[in-house]
């Protein structure tokens, strides 16, 4: 399984003290190091530029984060699963994660930033402030920029594998695995409206932490009833669309989050999956909650 995430919007600096980033230390550093280092030179001189809020896309109210862009090498760091926040990332609880999941998301989960390509929850790095979908002076279009990089990167990692992709379309649109070579699975969270299915955004964001999480965590749950697990559950991670569609499964029937302010509770109804529908698409997980 390599399991793809978006970055949070939200970043939680790392704690005084704590030591700088370590390119070479990051994760598929041989094919995106020259990469990020240009970004890195870009992003700091943008930042510092009169225009900066304007070519970042970011309110005054962020002048801290643009200016502490002026100087991420120098600035202390923390594991990407501690520097990212947001629901996704609660939900999945990727920083609480130990032992046999931790080393499991080292290796499966690759988050997708426009500063660094791509990390896992394990690499170090310091807080910053850049979106894929920003047209950085000296680099270009980010999502542009990071394909080729992305592709040395991620294309040997996925291929005979199954992707699991919970991005957002501006970083689906810097790497796609290579047609054949990989299964890629989007996955879709629905609710039923009047008897028909709908796509929803509320909630979304948490379903797909929430499988994240248990994807990562399925080796440490307990035993069924008896002492031994139901024969569709697995214990390691899927390896293909419909190991995944099992893995997913096992989540039906059970309350996969609570609404802030109401504290109504919901529920994974169904877990199904609808074939790609050309060569270069994904196949869909499509996560009916209620």
């Amino acid at each position: 399984m390599l399991l793809l995430l978006p970055p949070s919007e939200g970043k939680t600096p790392a704690p005084d003290g704590a030591a700088p980033l370590d390119l070479a230390a990051l994760s598929g550093s041989d094919a995106l190091t020259a990469q990020r280092q240009a970004v890195l030179a870009a992003l700091a001189e943008v930042s510092a530029s009169d225009d900066a809020h304007d070519v970042l896309g970011v309110g005054a109210s962020l002048a801290a984060e643009v200016e502490r862009n002026t100087r991420l090498h120098a600035e202390p760091a923390d594991a990407a699963a501690r520097v990212y926040t947001g629901v996704l990332y609660a939900a999945a609880g990727l920083a609480d994660l130990e032992g046999t999941p931790a080393r499991r998301a080292a290796d499966s989960v690759r988050i997708l930033s426009g500063l660094w390509g791509a990390v896992s929850p394990a690499d170090r790095i310091p807080a910053y402030r850049l979106s894929m979908g920003v047209d950085l002076p000296g680099v270009g279009r980010l999502a542009t920029a990071w394909r080729g990089p992305l592709g040395a990167a991620l294309d040997a990692r996925a291929a005979g594998d199954v992707v699991v992709d919970c991005r957002s379309a501006t970083y689906v649109a810097a790497w796609k695995p290579r047609p054949g070579a990989a299964e890629w699975v989007t996955v879709r969270v629905v609710r039923e409206v009047r008897g028909k299915r709908a796509v929803v955004s509320h909630n979304a964001k948490h379903t797909r932490g929430v499988l994240t999480g248990h994807l990562l965590r399925r080796d440490a749950a307990p035993s069924s009833a008896g002492g031994t697990r139901p024969r569709s559950a697995s214990w390691t991670c899927p390896r293909s669309a419909s190991e995944l569609l099992d893995a997913a499964g096992e989540l039906v029937g059970t309350v996969v989050g609570t609404e802030v302010g109401s504290g109504l509770s919901y529920t994974l109804r169904d877990a199904t999956l609808e074939p790609a529908r050309t060569r270069t698409s994904p196949a869909t997980l499509e996560l009916l909650i209620s």
